[in-house]
């Protein structure tokens, strides 16, 4: 890969892009590597000079997870492109990218004269203060056409974790999480056991045992109010190791939801960074804070729960979730209580510290950065929420993550697209494509299943579908592809080896734009 056109520097969050001789920074070049030398520094953008086809498509990723909003676009020069991006034309496709686990948040915008790679250094809101220590902020890659847009994306993820430890053969992830019926609200260790009993009901004896996972709402405080988490809510759970032996002993695996960066009282430990609870999210980069995630991580193990959910890191780190996240990241004028390192670091550190302490419970990362966590967690929520309350929410969200991520199963992290609901409000008939579709993938699958809205015919569909997840979807060389990504969001055509399947994802008056 040729080396940029042009570097430029950014000193201090509110300044100016200048050379790096402006800075007060020098440059150097070898063999590939770009050194830039600085003590204090914010942003660095690196410059390719390339003309692109005028009729050129260009798909990126996004921060965290996604929000219906990944898509193939025509050149939008300001468009924020997550870690990597592809451009694809009548000529061909091609892309840039950078390594899984950087030590920057890194993006790319495309424009028709070339390409620019702007590395986020900073620490929380300033400059990091590196003080004499060198940083590998990313490594940088090109892809070239691999035969077609998919293959090409293929090949892309491929490369970006080649330095990752080869992942195992990976079991099937399928099981019942209670949130899109109950949503944390009026559910006991009675309804968590009859959630088991169903999920093992209708796995029908599989070998692969499914999980059932206990969501949001076990433990005092209220829905999302934050730890400490050393107990459940006083006479509902009084006695968490009990509830996940009971799971076991109906068959199924126990897993267990929480938000470990949020507390339920103000704390010394708190964040100086924005955020809707202020003194109640906690600093990741006190070494206190990381003493307290390992020993939630011991204690939901000695319980004897399996898998684990950890979510919320991203938006109690900087105060927004990826859409308002945007180039800025968050609010200027605040830093970490350890201002030497990035804000990656930071990240990095703290999910190394939950993937070691965690050692073979699954791990699943919800509103987890997803280059930052690949190859430190087995499961990765790539889509904001679907529902059991309003099926454009599963279509837009779980649809469109599915599609435009799904090369990144296997590679990264499995993938899950979120649970297929099974509830009275929404429409069994587009449910139950979905629970195909996500199937059908390999992908990792979760129920939300109901007890009102369990009838002959849905029962039927979902032992289908779980048996085929666990299964581990439908095997074919060339796996799943979405046929139409190129010119739909959410995709309605889908390919698997020669055969090829339709679905229709609206409701009779299409899809609804309140929705």
């Amino acid at each position: 890969m040729r080396e940029p056109n042009a570097v430029f520097v950014q000193v201090d969050p509110s300044g100016e892009l200048v050379a790096p001789a402006r800075a007060g920074a020098e440059i150097s070049w070898n063999d590939g590597t770009i050194e830039v030398t600085a003590e204090r520094i914010s942003r660095v953008a690196l410059r390719w000079s390339e003309k692109l086809p005028s009729d050129a498509l260009i798909l990126g990723d996004a921060w965290e997870r996604s929000y219906g909003d990944l898509q193939w676009r025509h050149q939008q020069p300001e468009r924020l492109l997550p870690w990597y991006f592809l451009a694809h034309s009548g000529a061909g496709t091609f892309g840039m990218g950078v390594d899984v686990q950087p030590n920057a948040f890194c993006a790319w915008t495309v424009d028709g004269d070339g390409f620019t790679l702007w590395l986020d250094l900073r620490n929380g809101g300033g400059p990091v203060l590196l003080d004499g220590r060198t940083l590998t902020a990313a490594v940088v890659r090109r892809f070239e056409d691999a035969g077609t847009p998919w293959q090409t994306l293929h090949a892309a993820v491929a490369s970006m974790s080649t330095r990752l430890p080869a992942r195992p053969e990976p079991a099937p992830v399928v099981g019942a999480n209670n949130w899109y019926y109950a949503y944390g609200e009026n559910f006991d260790e009675k309804a968590v056991l009859q959630d088991a009993s169903t999920i093992v009901e209708l796995a029908d004896g599989h070998p692969v045992k499914p999980f059932s996972v206990v969501d949001d709402g076990w433990y005092p405080g209220g829905i999302a109010s934050g730890g400490p988490w050393d107990r459940g809510t006083p006479g509902v759970f009084d006695d968490m190791a009990g509830t996940a032996a009971a799971i076991k002993e109906i068959g199924a695996r126990p897993g267990l939801w929480f938000r470990p960066l949020l507390v339920r009282e103000p704390s010394t430990l708190a964040s100086k960074g924005p955020h809707d609870k202020p003194g109640r999210a906690l600093d990741p980069s006190y070494p206190e804070v990381l003493d307290g995630v390992r020993a939630d991580l011991q204690r939901f193990k000695d319980w004897g729960f399996e898998l684990v959910k950890h979510d919320f890191s991203t938006y109690d780190v900087f105060g927004a979730f990826g859409p308002a996240m945007g180039s800025r990241l968050t609010r200027d004028g605040w830093q970490f209580h350890d201002p030497s390192r990035t804000t990656a670091e930071i990240i990095l550190a703290f999910y190394r510290e939950i993937r070691a302490a965690a050692d073979d419970v699954v791990l699943i990362g919800c509103n987890t950065v997803g280059h930052l966590a690949a190859g430190l967690v087995d499961v990765q929520r790539t889509g904001d929420d679907t529902s059991g309350r309003d099926w454009e929410r599963t279509r837009k969200m779980g649809i469109n993550t599915l599609a435009f991520r799904l090369p990144q199963h296997n590679r990264f992290f499995t993938v899950d697209a979120d649970c297929v609901p099974c509830t009275p409000r929404t429409p069994w008939e587009l449910n139950e494509r979905f629970l195909d579709l996500v199937a059908r993938s390999g992908t990792a699958l979760f129920l939300s299943i109901d007890p009102a809205a369990r009838t002959e015919r849905t029962d039927r569909a979902l032992r289908d579908g779980i048996r085929l997840a666990l299964n581990g979807g439908t095997v074919s060389d060339s796996g799943i592809e979405p046929a139409d990504w190129l010119v739909n969001t959410t995709p309605n055509v889908w390919r698997t080896g020669n055969d090829t399947k339709r679905y229709d994802w609206s409701q009779p008056w299409g899809a609804d734009p309140i929705g």
